[in-house]
Formats: C-alpha cells, sequence, structure tokens
C-alpha cells in the first residue's frame, strides 16, 4: 500500500485552510456497504475510484473486489485510519487530496463513493460533464434530494440533461439516516451510473451540446416553439416539432434526453455553427 501513485496524482494542495468538505457522514451498516458495492459490479478486472474514502469502511469491501482501488481522502485522521486499516492491502493506493482537485484515472475505472453532501454536484460535473473520460460506470450515495433531480427523466438542469445523453443514471433506493455516524440531518439515496453503450449524442460535439442545452433550458417553462425559432428558420423548427412528436406550446421542460439528443442533431446538420447558441462564461 503507498500513500501516493505518480499517474494518479492530481493538482498539489494550497497551504492554509482545508477544503470545505463539511456534509461527510461516515457509513457504517456493513449489510449496505455490500450492497453498494454490488450495485457497481465491481469485478477483480476493475480499477475503483473512491472519493471520500474517510475511515475506509467501503474501501475493505473494494480491496477484497477489485485489481485497484484508488482511495482519495484529505482529512490527515483518516488517512491514519485508512492507513491502519488497509495495512497489507497492496491493490490499494491512498491519495491524500482535496477530491475536486484529483486527476481522473487514464484508464477505464469504476466509482464507487459515499460524497460529501456539500460538493455533491461538483463532483458529479468532475465526473460526467466530459465523456471522453474513462467513467464505466459507479454507485454514489449523495443527498435523497439531489438523487431526485439527477435521477429526472425530464431533468431542469442543462448539465444534468446533458449527463443523460451519455450515461443511464438510476435512483436505486433511500437510505435510513441510521445508516451514517453521525446522521446526516437530510434524507440520503443510492444512485447508479452506467455509461451508454450507444450515447444519444457524439462524444465529439459535447461542448456543442452542453451549449445548446443551456440555451434550451434556460427557462424550463419557455414553449418549445419560442426555442427552436431562436436557432431555427420557421419551416425547420416545424420539421423538428414533428420529428420529436412535440406541439409548439410544449415547455420545454417537458422534452426528455432523446428528444433534444435530436434537436440538437439537427441544428448540428442543418444550421450553420455562427447560429449555434454559446454558454454564458
Amino acid at each position: 500500500m503507498t500513500k501516493k501513485m505518480n499517474k494518479y496524482n492530481g493538482k498539489k494542495l494550497s497551504r492554509g485552510e482545508p477544503p470545505n468538505f463539511s456534509g461527510q457522514h461516515f457509513m457504517h451498516n456493513k449489510r449496505l456497504l455490500k450492497e453498494i458495492v454490488d450495485k457497481a459490479d465491481v469485478s477483480v478486472r476493475d480499477t475503483v475510484l473512491e472519493l471520500g474514502a474517510g475511515k475506509g469502511a467501503l474501501t475493505t469491501i473494494l480491496s477484497e473486489r477489485a485489481d485497484r482501488v484508488l482511495a482519495v481522502e484529505y482529512d490527515q485522521k483518516c488517512i491514519e485510519a485508512l492507513q491502519w486499516k488497509l495495512v497489507g492491502s497492496k491493490n490499494v493506493s491512498i491519495l491524500h487530496q482535496d477530491i475536486m482537485k484529483v486527476a481522473l484515472p487514464t484508464e477505464p475505472f469504476v466509482v464507487v463513493s459515499n460524497i460529501p453532501y456539500s460538493i455533491t454536484t461538483a463532483i458529479m460535473k468532475m465526473l460526467l460533464n466530459n465523456p471522453k473520460n474513462k467513467l464505466q460506470r459507479g454507485a454514489i450515495v449523495m443527498e435523497k434530494g439531489a438523487a431526485k433531480r439527477f435521477t429526472s427523466v425530464s431533468p431542469k438542469d442543462a448539465y444534468v440533461m446533458a449527463w443523460h445523453m451519455w450515461f443511464d443514471i438510476h435512483y436505486e433506493r433511500g437510505i435510513s439516516r441510521s445508516s451514517f455516524s453521525p446522521p446526516p440531518k437530510v434524507d440520503s439515496a443510492l444512485v447508479r451510473i452506467v455509461r451508454k453503450q450507444h450515447p444519444l449524442f457524439p462524444y465529439k460535439e459535447a461542448k456543442a451540446m452542453h451549449d445548446f442545452l443551456s440555451y434550451a433550458l434556460n427557462n424550463p417553462r419557455a414553449p418549445l416553439d419560442q426555442v427552436l425559432r431562436g436557432i431555427f428558420t420557421a419551416p425547420q423548427a416545424k420539421k423538428v416539432r414533428q420529428a420529436i412528436g412535440v406541439k409548439p406550446e410544449t415547455p420545454v421542460a417537458m422534452l426528455h434526453a432523446r428528444q433534444w439528443a435530436m434537436v440538437c442533431d439537427a441544428m448540428v446538420r442543418h444550421v450553420p455553427k455562427v447560429y449555434w447558441p454559446r454558454r454564458k462564461r
């Protein structure tokens, strides 16, 4: 077992105050821990990334199932607990780093984590915004409200809708507060992620999709025809509506991922790039 592996090292931590990772609660329910690893379908062929390893409750099980485990943790007391608990586990690398600065593996990997609730969205963006990374699947414990938002059939957040172009994101089950120590003040849930075998939109056009959805879902209550007319000519907009089977007055928040993929594909194919929407930075 080693503290660091150069291949996976992210940026160096800056001196001073530690990152604000409040909202982390440690799981102690052994049955639940095994279920989480099962949901990620971890096998001896897998490299597993664990973000926020804590005191190693999940890490220990992962070390028995996976080929390699990259356990990321910032808190020094937790690092010491991990080192003690995992003595002799040669397939575990403990990375003493800020979760948000760690470099994702350059080989295919699985993520299994009980993540800090205060940075849930930031972690999900790090994992899912770029479909060209090597994430294959995962099982993540998070705040229940975020889990519901990320797994909605018609998410209102543009970045969440974009994730659904490349990944299947499933709400598996709620998790009792009594499964944690200390118990969180909010309900929790387990979310399973699987990379789509057949993506709804090409990886190479990920930026175009993110920009398009940022524009299209800027006002979730806006009628579809209003959004389409901002990009397409009137005849083109009519053909697009007919292709996806949606009425002009339908609020854009009602559309699902496959419909948005068809609309963005029509834009890429038939609209000059100069007229494509751009995200505001």
